[in-house]
């Protein structure tokens, strides 16, 4: 069974290795969703994998560091892509969520990554 819980921070970022005149080299931002992926048993006692509301304390300090702010700034998020964001929210989380299973991030309505791990 897998069960996912979003999260939605606005955050600002340019892309510093795009090719000179690329519009993302240029300071934009974006209204990123982020969705966090746990796999596991059901307990059949309690009936869910984890509590909702854990996964949303455990992503808050996370969400603190990236709402609001310029991800440049954050230490590993130097070139801030969608792919880059999905893997250091996972390095981040997986110590901490061991049933993580995926981080998926949407940073336009129709654009995006899926990060499974290593």
């Amino acid at each position: 069974m897998e069960i996912f819980k979003e999260f939605v921070f606005e955050s600002a970022h340019r892309l510093p290795h795009v090719p000179e005149g690329h519009k993302c080299g240029r300071l934009h931002g974006h209204s990123f969703r982020a969705a966090i992926y746990i796999a596991g048993e059901v307990d059949p006692h309690t009936g869910w994998i984890r509590d909702f509301s854990e996964i949303k304390a455990i992503f808050k300090p996370i969400y603190e560091q990236l709402d609001h702010n310029y991800l440049n700034d954050i230490p590993g998020l130097e070139n801030p892509t969608s792919e880059n964001l999905a893997k250091w929210i996972w390095q981040q989380l997986k110590p901490v969520l061991p049933e993580l299973s995926r981080v998926r991030i949407h940073e336009t309505c129709t654009s995006g990554c899926e990060y499974h791990g290593e």
